[in-house]
């Protein structure tokens, strides 16, 4: 398997990518910037990936204590930007700030990766002999809920943190994924694995949001293999923009995932 990154823009003219990705050696990370509130949501995922420490954030208090070493370079460059640009900008981003997700992974051991999330960008940990896929998200139906958003002001709600750890070995495909990539991954696995996951799956859809939409498309392609037809797809596309486009026009346009930013990093 090809490790690496890709990140493109929801596909639509004129779109602008908020998501970010980093992979480099012995760690993964994904930043989905939140463009529905504040300013300058793509800056803002960029920068806590450039800034992301080499070594694990095991605690709400830690990514906290992280965030307040560098928000004040970012805060002050964008300050200047909005003061630029007028009044009413400056306005929204004193009262609002720039908002974003991140999940990272940072491999500790050959046998061992510790991974932290804030908001619904998914930490994964797939293993080809069990079958088993691991996440650091909640319930596929927590995909419906807005979702935690670290703050370039404020201090983080720290009821938003997870953090974990991953067995891994020889057979381990440990990657991050921003949300809709993550919640067509996750439901896909969980429709293949029915039997298991019935009883979310039908949580899910009882919500009767978009969401349900796309469970429904999902089941009507079954038989599909996970590894084949989902994760070694997707993993084709690593460092590959134009392919992995393509493969989520198809996504869309099947009606199985949403029109969004997509971003996937593979350690």
């Amino acid at each position: 398997m090809t490790k690496g990154s890709v990140t493109i823009a929801k596909q639509g003219e004129g779109c602008v990518n908020e998501d970010a990705v980093i992979s480099k050696e012995g760690v993964i990370g994904v930043s989905d910037g939140a463009g529905g509130g504040g300013l300058f949501a793509d800056k803002w995922s960029a920068y806590l990936l450039e800034n992301l420490p080499n070594t694990p954030l095991l605690s709400a208090d830690e990514a906290d204590g992280w965030l307040e070493t560098i928000w004040e370079v970012f805060y002050d460059e964008c300050e200047q930007t909005a003061v630029k640009s007028g009044g009413l900008l400056l306005d929204k981003f004193y009262d609002e700030g720039s908002f974003a997700t991140l999940a990272a992974v940072w491999k500790v051991e050959d046998c061992k990766c510790l991974w932290a999330s804030y908001g619904d960008s998914v930490a994964f940990h797939y293993n080809r002999k069990t079958k088993k896929l691991e996440h650091s998200f909640g319930r596929l139906a927590d995909f419906n809920n807005p979702p935690y958003l670290i703050n370039c002001k404020d201090e983080l709600n720290k009821q938003g943190f997870r953090s974990g750890e991953f067995s891994v070995d020889e057979h381990s495909e440990v990657f991050v994924a921003s949300d809709a990539l993550a919640h067509y991954i996750i439901m896909m696995y969980e429709i293949m694995n029915y039997s298991d996951f019935e009883e979310e799956l039908l949580e899910t859809m009882g919500k009767h949001s978009k969401n349900e939409n796309y469970i429904k498309a999902a089941m009507n392609l079954m038989p599909f293999d996970f590894e084949t037809d989902v994760l070694d797809v997707l993993f084709s596309c690593v460092n590959e923009s134009d392919k992995f486009a393509g493969v989520v026009r198809s996504l869309v346009l099947s009606g199985v995932a949403a029109l969004d930013d997509y971003s996937l990093a593979v350690m």
